[in-house]
């Protein structure tokens, strides 16, 4: 089995920090998103090969991902030149996936779930979660038996709240990237893109049966206080809660073990990256990025970007890499 990641997405509403650092390489509770995700699919050693879809700074996704896991498993890399739908995207690897069952996992969002329920099985399966928004999303709408029988793109209005979360096993790939290169040929586009969702309601009209799975945990990244909230969940189990010199941990914190931290209160939910050096500061509800440097600072509610550095007083910040705050 093939898994297919797309991970070309500039990552607009997470700026400034985007205009240095690709989305999946934030961190969050000491660990870049991708990290997460790749983590948890190749656990289950069905998985033979992931193939990234990069483009916007995809050279740094392409060596960290190759650091970090080219001895674990096989890796392919594909650039999208130009962003034109995720279904476009996935259809860039219809060459290497070579017919092979592919699961297909969206590189944004960390999520948690029992895959064994789904891998060994023979069965399509789109991911889902129910939401009280369904708009931000693409739906699933089930018949009778509870199999799907329509797809919608971010609906304007729905009766339908199981939103497509970014995950899907198609046994046939093959017949998927059919289906794609049709909307393609055909200049079919939702929202001015070619959108998977419509290639995968042509395998429906060709009574291809698929198949819900409801995510257990699915948390979102896209956004600032979203990641915020992301943190505050992936630290109540990931936290390390180390010891400081001349400081106090208010749990659950994550703190890198070679960061510098001193004479400052930290937690709870912060998270403090690799070479960080924090001195003189009173730090909660915050991310704080490799090689940034903290004095003398109150903070709550902040990113602070690679290598920032931040001297003063102040409350609440949204600061990207190689920036400079004095106060006073």
């Amino acid at each position: 089995m093939k898994a297919i990641i797309p991970v070309a997405g500039v990552g607009t509403r997470l700026r400034p920090h985007t205009h240095t650092t690709p989305k999946v390489l934030i961190k969050v509770a000491g660990k870049t998103i991708i990290e997460y995700i790749i983590d948890e699919i190749i656990q289950y050693r069905i998985i033979d090969e992931i193939i990234f879809i990069v483009g916007y700074l995809g050279d740094q996704i392409k060596e960290f991902i190759e650091r970090k896991y080219q001895k674990k498993i096989a890796l392919s890399f594909i650039t999208q030149e130009q962003r034109k739908g995720l279904g476009h995207a996935i259809f860039l690897a219809r060459t290497i996936s070579q017919g092979h069952p592919v699961l297909i996992i969206l590189g944004d969002t960390i999520f948690k779930t029992n895959f064994k329920k789904i891998i060994n099985s023979e069965k399509n399966f789109i991911g889902v979660k129910e939401v009280e928004d369904p708009s931000r999303f693409g739906v699933v709408f089930l018949n009778q038996e509870k199999k799907i029988e329509k797809f919608i793109e971010k609906p304007s209005s729905s009766k339908s709240k199981l939103a497509i979360v970014g995950i899907y096993l198609i046994q046939d790939s093959k017949l998927l990237f059919e289906k794609i290169d049709k909307i393609i040929k055909q200049g079919i586009k939702t929202k001015g893109e070619y959108q998977l969702t419509d290639a995968l309601e042509l395998l429906l009209k060709e009574k291809i049966e698929m198949e819900i799975f409801e995510i257990e945990k699915w948390l979102d990244c896209g956004k600032p206080e979203t990641l915020l909230a992301t943190n505050r969940v992936l630290l109540e189990q990931h936290g390390n809660n180390r010891k400081i010199k001349n400081g106090i941990i208010i749990p659950p914190v994550y703190i890198s073990k070679n960061a510098q931290v001193e004479e400052s209160i930290i937690g709870p939910y912060v998270s403090i990256g690799d070479n960080v050096i924090v001195k003189h500061s009173l730090i909660s509800d915050s991310i704080i990025n490799d090689s940034a440097m903290i004095e003398k600072l109150m903070l709550s509610g902040s990113l602070i970007g690679r290598e920032a550095v931040l001297k003063g007083i102040c409350r609440h910040l949204n600061i990207g890499d190689s920036s400079e705050v004095r106060f006073g």
